[in-house]
């Protein structure tokens, strides 16, 4: 979906497709036909924009073999599907039973890596529709924030450098702009949009910036207006933008609360919890650890990386963070020049919901997805923005 800003750039929104596992190419084709052009359809579109999650073996076979990057290409668009921005994080083995803190490696000082970044550039500029040259990729914020010292912190930086000579010349041979998103997470070593600020300067390139993931900005209670104002103080670029929410739980020391959030651990993905004491940011890796006992403290509401659908809020007692998602799209795109022009309905945990919210098929996971991205439509569109056909 694309939108005209009133300073006449083009912003464009898409739903990020790592919610429909798939680990090689002909999965991809086939979420294509069987929840991406459904989706669209039900939005009445001609055209929906996807952010692809390309797990590293669908990846492989598109930069190996130009008549598969040729056949996707043509997929898309006889689908009436456009792609300008990928999603990184996930290596491989997003859908699996139990993903946790798989999701982290391998971390940017592996060499797998950047060689997996390198290709999505690649196939990613092979991608681009016709009339748009500058595409983004969400990435790994570094690493999880155990065993990472200073050597891998240096190895990490050399490989991000690299990264932005191969994206320099990407676009010499391709006239593609490129760029790389690292996406701050609750528990990685670049754990908030303020921890992003020292890495990228380090690495001092343009090519290299920050994603906004909104619900990971409520999990760390930042505020969004502050959050930007330090990065744009910081002159790092807002590359990419992933709408989301996060679940928020005002009074956890009340048993129904607890049992409602008890709901939610599941054991498949990473829920990690944080609150706010006069002390600082207090967390726990996981949702269920928050839960057991005094592990944390409840005097205070708590906010798990849990993402939520857009639409629909959970029940009480429980809420999501979609105040924290407007105010920041309301700096994002709601000034006189958008910051960024990539965003992204990123919820990923549909089938995580507990029992009795998950869809039921995929007729409904499409309604769903539609539900949201209706949504994120409405927001842009009270900001001023105007949908392109």
């Amino acid at each position: 979906m694309r939108f005209r800003h009133p300073d006449g750039s083009t912003v464009h929104l898409a739903y990020c497709t790592n919610v429909h596992p798939a680990e090689t190419l002909d999965g991809v084709l086939a979420q294509l036909r069987d929840h991406c052009e459904p989706v669209r359809r039900r939005l009445g579109r001609d055209r929906l924009g996807i952010g692809l999650w390309l797990a590293k073996d669908a990846a492989r076979a598109l930069v190996t073999d130009p008549a598969a990057l040729r056949g996707l290409r043509c997929e898309l668009e006889r689908r009436g599907l456009e792609v300008v921005t990928l999603n990184g994080f996930p290596y491989e083995g997003f859908g699996a039973e139990e993903v946790k803190y798989r999701v982290y490696t391998p971390d940017w000082a592996d060499p797998e890596r950047l060689e997996h970044t390198a290709a999505l550039a690649r196939v990613l500029a092979g991608l681009l529709p016709e009339d748009v040259t500058e595409g983004s990729i969400s990435t790994l914020p570094l690493a999880w924030r155990t065993a990472y010292d200073d050597e891998r912190a240096e190895t990490a930086r050399t490989a991000l450098r690299t990264l932005a000579e191969r994206l320099d010349a990407l676009e010499e041979l391709t006239g593609r702009s490129i760029r790389v998103a690292l996406e701050p997470e609750p528990g990685c070593v670049v754990e908030t949009t303020r921890d992003a600020i020292a890495p990228l300067t380090a690495v001092g390139h343009d090519r290299i910036g920050i994603c906004v993931d909104t619900c990971h900005l409520a999990t760390s209670f930042e505020d969004p207006g502050t959050a930007l104002d330090d990065l744009a103080r910081a002159g790092v670029p807002v590359v990419k933008s992933q709408l989301s929410a996060a679940l928020h739980a005002e009074q956890p020391h009340l048993s129904e609360v607890r049992a409602a959030l008890a709901a939610f651990a599941e054991p498949r993905f990473l829920h990690q919890t944080r609150t706010a004491t006069a002390a600082g940011l207090r967390g726990t890796d996981d949702l269920d650890e928050a839960l057991a006992g005094d592990a944390l403290p409840d005097a205070g509401p708590w906010r798990s990386h849990f993402h939520v659908p857009l639409h629909a809020a959970p029940a009480a007692p429980l809420t999501s963070t979609l105040p924290v998602l407007t105010s920041a799209l309301t700096r994002l795109v709601g000034g006189p020049h958008p910051l960024t022009r990539h965003l992204e309905v990123e919820t990923y945990t549909w089938q995580a919901l507990p029992p009795e919210l998950r869809p039921r098929g995929r007729a409904q996971l499409a309604d769903g997805i539609a539900a949201e991205l209706t949504l994120a439509r409405d927001l842009l569109t009270d900001l001023g923005l105007k949908e392109l056909p």
